[in-house]
């Protein structure tokens, strides 16, 4: 069902879980209204589409900060090669398989990105993700999302109660593809990774509802269960969470922009054809400490 909002069309998408904005030119300015709209249906569907789009860096960054802050791109001191290139502003990530003169122009390459929460080995984690796709491949690299909201309201009773007021470890050793990042070595004992300490369950500060908060699954850890408890609890909430029922796909075009909350949304990336050129530029608004 195609719902009007002022300029604005929102079309949901079947699974509940995105949706599509039509009508919006964000090359252009974007009315306080419009915008407000535009929010109102991110609160509502977690990820929103804008296709046909044809922006530069500064018009990306003005957009992204009507959202807040943007934060800078994340440091070297975590990732080598992320996305430093020549002329691309410090806020801007260079999400690219690109490589020029034996240089990799940007981070994360072909390979596949397994599914995670952007950024949650930080204390504060970003709100906002905003991707814009300048090449893309025919086929390949899909992003998947899944909503988190849904996830946690489906828990067993049990479960929920079981995982109330526990904290997961959100390590900074490895990537979104599962690489170890720049100048990290894979922890001897999980159990005293320095990575923040997040609720497995946490209040969206906006909408007010409950989401599970599970960031990357790799080297993740359980605050004061033994390893072999904190391992099973994670494979459970971990296969809950990304069942089909819960999750939406989205094929790339050129000129497609997705906005996805990272407070409720968990995404992936399918691998795709290294020898096909893929280059995307990404902000990211900051964010609050879970709660």
């Amino acid at each position: 069902m195609l719902a009007t909002l002022s300029r604005v069309d929102v079309l949901p998408m079947p699974a509940g879980l995105g949706a599509e904005i039509t009508g919006v030119d964000l090359a252009g300015p974007v009315s306080d209204e419009v915008h407000a709209r535009i929010v109102d249906a991110w609160h509502q569907y977690l990820v929103l589409r804008i296709r046909g789009q044809r922006l530069d860096d500064a018009q990306l960054m003005r957009f992204g900060r009507r959202f807040g802050e943007l934060e800078l791109s994340p440091s070297t001191e975590y990732t080598a090669n992320f996305g430093e290139m020549e002329g691309v502003p410090p806020e801007v990530t260079v999400v690219s398989n690109i490589v020029e003169d034996g240089k990799a122009l940007g981070t994360l390459g072909a390979g596949e990105a397994y599914w995670h929460s952007d950024s949650s080995f930080i204390d504060k984690p970003p709100s906002a993700s905003i991707l814009y796709g300048i090449e893309v491949p025919d086929s390949g690299g899909d992003t998947c999302f899944a909503n988190m909201y849904a996830a946690y309201e489906a828990l067993p009773d049990d479960v929920k109660a079981r995982i109330d007021g526990l904290r997961a470890i959100h390590s900074s050793a490895y990537t979104s593809a599962g690489a170890l990042r720049k100048g990290r070595t894979a922890p001897a004992d999980v159990t005293q990774d320095p990575g923040p300490r997040h609720p497995l369950v946490r209040t969206h500060p906006e909408t007010g509802r409950k989401a599970l908060y599970l960031g990357r699954r790799l080297n993740s850890y359980i605050v004061g269960l033994p390893i072999a408890e904190s391992e099973a609890l994670l494979d459970l909430l971990w296969s809950h969470a990304t069942r089909e029922e819960f999750t939406w796909r989205h094929q790339w075009q050129r000129g497609d922009v997705l906005i996805w909350d990272n407070r409720c949304a968990l995404h992936r990336r399918d691998a795709f054809d290294p020898s096909v050129r893929r280059l995307m530029h990404r902000v990211q608004v900051k964010g609050t400490t879970p709660v």
